[in-house]
């Protein structure tokens, strides 16, 4: 890997901006990239308030099984799907099952005490742990061999502004919360810098197109498409981005009724929007690990794009016995089931950079909840829905366990990234080791 020095002598010789940096780092043939060992990345995708057992899970295990209406969407990737029923979030203590189920899920640790009252179950404060996702960027960041520029980003649709136990599950350490990114604007600001003043946008290939031109030759044919499309998605995403802003200058903000973030209706756009961020971050190197959460623990996005005009986590109270609510619950989860299946697609058709096969042959995305239920609160059979071929799972199968501990899950997270923990969050649920999913 080339070193930041030789990296800064580069630039020099070239006369080239340091703007142009971010474009550069994962082209093989300048020596930039990270080519030492095969890539692996991490993507852990969350949505709220459990989901319809009889709609989501497969009756059958192994590697014969049918996609319930809830999963349908990854039919295109059947083969590389590995649904987990069966993971339970055994951590108990302070808080209730939401704030447990959001705080606990990726830092397998209990909550502090604390003064944020849930529920009919004690106050609770934040997470005692880090979360795994930052526990595998850490170890990442620590080799030369893997380390990149953010390490690991955290992406958000919808999360409200407030920070307590509900809105967060990424943790940077005991009582150290992170707030994900849910503007695409502040994002791409954060990816490649951005003028302050939204009102009057400038591109930031402005600043970089001519060194661009000067880098064309001297990268190898494969490189120089990798560079043209990376600078071709920042050139389309940001005329997106400023069309958008324009139009909201230039309209009157409509009136919302009481309670509604005015985003709410946006919630696709800004979920396609982030995903395509996303992925392209992956193809730069900028990260190897991802977080995406849509809304938070007891996340009430109304989904009208779908015929549902009540909010998701009133509707998720509602009896089994209700059917109509049932079917709604199943038509949101099956939503979010989109979003996963765009987020394969989108690494599924990408070219893995200076690799072989495509990025999702070097990616595993983890699709979770905070509960296996919503009207029932149970943190028993948390929804674990895998996709991808990064970590060397065995995938295309249905597998049903004796309600582990998915702290169990966690190691083996991190064993399949290559840090070789033997333990995480509460030791008392790693004694047997991670889940044998190879």
């Amino acid at each position: 890997m080339t070193s930041p020095r030789s990296r800064r002598e580069f630039l020099r010789r070239l006369g080239l901006s340091a703007a142009v940096t971010p474009f550069l780092l994962n082209l093989p043939s300048l020596g930039f990239a990270n080519q030492l060992e095969r890539k692996k990345r991490l993507v852990v995708m969350f949505s709220p308030n459990g989901i319809v057992p009889k709609t989501f899970w497969p009756d059958e295990e192994g590697s014969e099984f049918t996609l319930k209406e809830s999963l349908t969407p990854l039919a295109p990737f059947k083969d590389r799907t590995l649904i987990l029923h069966g993971v339970c979030d055994k951590i108990r203590g302070d808080g209730d099952n939401h704030m447990r189920g959001m705080g606990c899920l990726l830092t397998g640790i209990e909550l502090f005490p604390g003064n944020i009252q849930g529920g009919s179950h004690t106050p609770a404060g934040w997470a005692k742990g880090i979360s795994i996702d930052q526990e595998i960027k850490n170890f990442l960041q620590s080799r030369p061999e893997t380390k990149t520029r953010f390490g690991s980003l955290e992406f958000g649709v919808l999360v409200p502004e407030r920070a307590d136990t509900w809105t967060r599950m990424v943790y940077a350490g005991p009582n150290k919360p992170v707030t994900p990114i849910d503007d695409p604007y502040q994002m791409f600001t954060k990816l490649y810098g951005r003028a302050k003043d939204r009102g009057h946008l400038k591109s930031v290939l402005d600043d970089v197109v001519a060194d661009l031109h000067k880098v064309r030759d001297a990268v190898s044919v494969e490189d120089r498409r990798l560079l043209e499309e990376h600078a071709a998605f920042v050139r389309d995403m940001e005329r997106e981005l400023t069309e958008t802003r324009s139009a909201e200058l230039d309209h009157p903000v409509p009136q919302l009724e009481p309670g509604l973030k005015e985003e709410n209706d946006n919630l696709p756009r800004i979920s396609k929007a982030q995903i395509d961020l996303m992925v392209q971050a992956f193809a730069a190197d900028f990260m190897r690990v991802a977080t995406l959460q849509y809304t938070n623990s007891v996340g009430n996005a109304k989904m009208r794009w779908l015929g549902v005009d009540e909010g998701h986590h009133e509707l998720s109270h509602e009896p089994d016995s209700n059917d109509a609510v049932q079917e709604k619950l199943t038509r949101i989860n099956h939503w979010y089931c989109e979003q996963l299946a765009y987020l394969a697609q989108r690494l599924a058709e990408t070219p893995e950079p200076g690799g072989v096969g495509s990025m999702l042959d070097h990616t595993l995305i983890v699709w979770t909840n905070e509960l296996g239920k919503g009207n029932s609160h149970t943190l028993d059979n948390i929804p674990f829905v895998l996709v991808g071929n990064g970590l060397g799972f065995g995938m295309g199968r249905s597998l049903k366990f004796p309600k582990v501990p998915h702290n169990r899950l966690l190691l083996s997270l991190a064993q399949g990234m290559g840090h070789d923990l033997k333990e995480f969050g509460n030791p008392d649920y790693c004694k047997d080791g991670p889940l044998a999913l190879s």
